[in-house]
């Protein structure tokens, strides 16, 4: 015998008893999207190395340490494994000049890749929806993103999740503030890790993002950038809180919070959560006004966010929120005429949308009638040969009434007559 496969490690197989719940926070998500105006757009999973290199900073720890990156066999091009969606969506923009005709507001799905610890909520094949707004240059939309997700919370039925915002500066507030930060870490170097030692005079910012309880305090007591802003950034996320506090949107403001990629400026936010351990951030983003400048295109002022659907998934389960792929009718069949007729009656079923399962390969009626219930099908149609003669069906219902908590009693009944009460049933 030969060994079996198995998946790589950090990618995994979403199996289909947890796909009902996959469709119920992707099909939501799509919904709440499509009230904000939001359009789908579809980028490869393939990009050249250089556009992560460029827009996501050489001295991250995407570039440095967790990119998929190759040299193509075939022709020689540098190519990567798409680490998240921003470059590439603002590739796709200005290749295509999205924007020539106005504001444009994007968003997309799919799996991303990152060469890290496998842990709980942290795969190295993971999957992000993100959302992208090009154009709009006032804290309208920061402030529309963020409501979107709180929106997205409420219709899944998520709770507990905390919204953390900031302001980062603009790049010449950054820069002034970069090298006051590195002056303060260099009085502490004693109390630097040797990654913040790395990161010291390549990106500073991300020192105060540190997980390490020795630097914490030293961190804390760190200058804040957001006292550091200028009048037209500050009124910026001034005008931001102005408009969460009208939506209602409750906010902590952390000085610390910085994100991890260089095309940021000024809004930062990430909806973060107790329950799911290290892996707490389930949502974040923040405004890159200079981005589609440095890949290419016009000065374009730009928002976005990324949602990681797993952890979503998980705080989903967390709070037992269940999904079901259930079908309407199993249809049982017993009987030489009973097998015959089940498959044109089964596509007349479908023809007027039910969902049906066509029991295939014979047994008893018991044993059908017991895969009918593993199914959690709301009704069984058993077929018999004396139904097929009388051109009649038996449905019986399956799941108890919501309302009296009784079974109903199964009826005889035409197909015709069966459609009409699994439609009420429906409804």
């Amino acid at each position: 015998m030969s060994n079996k496969f198995q998946s790589i490690k950090g990618f995994y197989d979403i199996l289909p008893e947890a796909t009902p719940l996959w469709f119920k926070l992707e099909d939501t998500a799509r919904r709440v999207l499509g009230q904000y105006g939001y359009k789908n757009i579809r980028m490869p999973l393939v990009e050249p190395t250089e556009l992560y290199v460029r827009s996501v900073g050489e001295h991250t720890d995407i570039v440095e340490k967790e990119m998929y990156a190759w040299e193509d066999a075939l022709n020689g091009d540098k190519l990567a494994l798409r680490p998240e969606g921003t470059a590439g969506c603002v590739r796709a923009v200005v290749e295509h000049n999205l924007t020539y005709n106005g504001p444009q507001r994007l968003w997309y799905s799919g799996p991303m890749f990152r060469h890290e610890n496998v842990q709980k909520g942290r795969q190295r094949q993971f999957h992000q929806i993100g959302v992208e707004a090009f154009g709009f240059d006032t804290p309208e939309v920061d402030a529309e993103q963020i409501v979107l997700l709180a929106r997205l919370w409420r219709e899944l039925g998520i709770q507990d999740v905390e919204l953390q915002i900031n302001s980062i500066g603009d790049a010449h507030e950054r820069a002034e503030y970069r090298n006051v930060l590195i002056a303060y870490f260099e009085q502490h170097a004693d109390l630097l890790d040797e990654d913040a030692k790395r990161r010291l005079h390549t990106n500073p910012l991300r020192i105060l993002d540190t997980k390490n309880p020795r630097m914490q305090a030293m961190c804390e007591a760190a200058p804040k950038l957001i006292d550091c802003l200028g009048d037209e950034t500050r009124a910026h996320f001034d005008g931001l809180c102005k408009r969460l506090n009208q939506a209602g949107v409750a906010f902590k403001i952390n000085p610390r919070l910085v994100r991890g990629l260089d095309y940021y400026n000024r809004t930062v936010f990430e909806w973060v959560t107790t329950k799911l351990g290290a892996q707490g951030t389930i949502a974040g983003g923040g405004r890159y006004d200079a981005l589609v400048e440095r890949l290419g295109g016009s000065a374009t002022p730009a928002c976005g966010f990324g949602i990681g659907l797993e952890r979503v998934f998980l705080l989903m389960q967390e709070y037992g929120i269940t999904a079901t792929d259930a079908p309407d009718v199993y249809l049982v069949n017993v009987g030489e005429l009973a097998e015959s007729a089940a498959f044109a009656i089964a596509e007349r079923l479908r023809n007027a949308n039910v969902e049906v399962v066509l029991h295939a390969g014979g047994g008893s009626f018991k044993s059908q009638m017991k895969k009918a219930d593993r199914s959690l099908a709301r009704y069984a149609l058993i077929l018999g040969d004396d139904e097929v003669n009388n051109q009649q069906v038996t449905l019986k219902p399956m799941q108890f009434d919501t309302q009296s908590g009784a079974k109903p009693e199964q009826v005889l009944c035409s197909i015709e007559e069966a459609i009409k009460i699994m439609a009420a049933g429906k409804s």
